[in-house]
């Protein structure tokens, strides 16, 4: 069971790799993607939007408008963005393109929040924690970041109340 675990974290690493390379090379076609990465100078004025969605062997966690899955990162304490840089790359943070986010779906408006983001523009946070999505997590309800030990700690999803989600799914 162990030994299945961590292929299926090679095959999301792997995955969240050429998705990483593939985005290097010119245009993408890819609308998350673009989402994921909208910097906070983007003429959108629409506030980023989160909500809930039932995650298998997980129940309901936060999500964001495109139904990806959002993560928390250990590390950050619940105090700063610290995942930046190459970890970026894999786990794009949820940027704010408004002066703030939108909740909808269960989510407690009075848990969201914003920090700054160390290469520019805001981060979401939830209960404090900043958000990421995972570029393993290639379709709209997969959740392959959850408890996982990459890029200097461990990654978990939320729940609707701020508790932190620790099982695997």
């Amino acid at each position: 069971m162990r030994a299945m675990t961590k292929a299926a974290a090679c095959t999301a690493i792997v995955g969240a790799i050429a998705v990483v390379a593939t985005g290097c090379g010119g245009s993408s076609t890819s609308t998350t993607a673009s989402t994921s990465t909208t910097s906070s100078t983007s003429t959108s004025s629409s506030p980023l939007t989160i909500s809930t969605a039932q995650v298998a062997g997980l129940g309901t966690v936060l999500v964001n408008s495109q139904g990806r899955t959002l993560y928390m990162f250990a590390p950050d304490h619940q105090n700063k963005v610290t995942c930046v840089g190459p970890c970026a790359a894999v786990w794009p943070p949820a940027l704010l393109a408004a002066p703030s986010a939108a909740g909808t779906g269960g989510v407690k408006s009075s848990l969201l929040g914003s920090d700054p983001n160390p290469g520019g523009g805001r981060v979401v946070t939830y209960n404090k924690w900043p958000l990421y999505t995972f570029a393993g997590d290639t379709s709209a309800g997969a959740a392959t970041g959850q408890a996982l030990n990459l890029n200097g700690g461990l990654w978990y999803v939320i729940s609707p109340s701020g508790a932190l989600i620790t099982k695997k799914g």
